[in-house]
């Protein structure tokens, strides 16, 4: 595909998500029926449509409208492109642009890539750092892994993956993690990947992770989903995890990931408890994710975190009467939203008895990778 047909086949992949599509359906409608596209152009595709969600705002502002045609001219705009090049209306390329075209566009207004109604929220959550934390997250995010130390040392895990032309270096904040430098596309299919070495999990839940003293075994991943933390969490202590989830298709793979990590997990479809650790990791807006999912930002509303917030409160309450007294809950979003985090730790002091808070850390662009939270409540040995 020529660069042109790229472009326009990322513009009819963002009217279709106009319209109401999820990204990746839209793409995995398009990649099945452009049967022309190689792995090249599928790849190019779905990077330039992402780049584009990611700066939504100021592409339509520098474009002068939100559909698909627009919304790429203004991406090239930005990134100091002729649109003469891409625009040109030649072969399968989007047609010539029309005299309206060459002449509208603006200036983005601050923070368009950031939906108006959370500036407000989100400059009381981050305070001073909104601004850099503002532009931080609108940028393309790095692929971070996580080192199974059951497996091998950073050491060897590094040899391995330099053996599949995988570059990778380690994260001085974090012992287990390494961020990839080289080779990003090829760790799915790798061998240290499919061997257990590592998993794919981004710093900022690592260092979460790692910022928690879990106990050798009494531990519930009450949302597990996927399972990267009960995996991170079995990794740590070399204790069984047991594992929840209110939707078990979510943990539909994780007994094969046990396995390549050689953990122990034990699926529970209703937890009894008591434990003497519960983790849950809720649902979210997803506000510390969205470099890597910017189609969240632009679909979440207030009443839609509202909902979040609700289900939120429901979960802390359900885990927290399956934790042995003297145990722990341990609360953890990918948000940074004080709303769905400091503010949930709060409400759920006040309506709980003989409960403590014994630490909490936001994280963010700026000291890790993505936006993550994490507290840790403590509850009384007599309760």
């Amino acid at each position: 595909m020529t660069p042109a047909a790229r472009a326009q086949a990322a513009i009819e992949l963002i009217d279709a998500w106009n319209g109401g599509l999820a990204i990746e359906q839209a793409l995995l409608r398009w990649a099945r029926g452009a049967r022309y596209a190689g792995a090249k152009d599928r790849r190019a595709v779905r990077d330039l449509v992402f780049d584009v969600l990611r700066r939504r705002g100021s592409c339509a502002a520098r474009g002068g409208a939100e559909t698909g045609r627009a919304l790429l001219l203004g991406h090239l705009r930005r990134n100091a492109l002729s649109p003469e090049e891409i625009f040109a209306g030649d072969g399968y390329g989007p047609a010539a642009l029309t005299s309206d075209e060459v002449l509208r566009g603006d200036e983005p207004a601050p923070f368009a890539d950031i939906p108006h109604w959370l500036h407000a929220p989100m400059r009381e959550a981050l305070g001073g750092e909104f601004s850099e934390i503002a532009q931080a997250i609108c940028a393309r995010a790095p692929l971070y892994l996580r080192v199974n130390a059951r497996r091998g040392s950073v050491k060897a895990t590094m040899a391995a993956l330099d053996a599949e032309a995988i570059q990778a270096v380690p994260e001085e904040a974090c012992a287990t993690a390494l961020r990839v430098t080289e080779g990003a596309r090829k760790v799915a299919s790798s061998k240290p990947y499919h061997d257990g070495l590592v998993e794919i999990q981004d710093l900022s839940a690592q260092m979460a992770c790692a910022s928690v003293n879990w106990p050798q075994g009494g531990v519930l991943d009450y949302c597990a989903g996927g399972g990267g933390k009960a995996l991170a969490i079995a990794a740590a202590t070399g204790g069984s995890v047991d594992v929840h989830d209110a939707a078990p298709g979510r943990m539909a793979d994780l007994p094969a990931r046990a396995m390549r990590a050689g953990a122990q997990l034990v699926q529970r479809p209703s937890p009894k408890g008591p434990y003497r650790c519960v983790l849950v990791d809720v649902p979210c807006s997803g506000s510390g994710t969205w470099r890597r999912n910017p189609e969240a930002k632009w679909r979440l509303s207030p009443e839609k975190l509202l909902d979040y917030m609700r289900l939120q409160e429901d979960i802390l309450d359900r885990a927290a009467g399956l934790v042995a007294g003297g145990g722990q809950l341990v609360y953890m979003t990918c948000s940074l939203l004080a709303a769905e985090n400091s503010d949930q730790i709060e409400s759920f002091l006040r309506r709980q008895i003989g409960w403590s808070h014994r630490q909490s850390r936001l994280f963010t662009p700026l000291n890790a990778s993505d936006g993550f939270f994490v507290a840790e409540l403590r509850r009384e040995a007599d309760i």
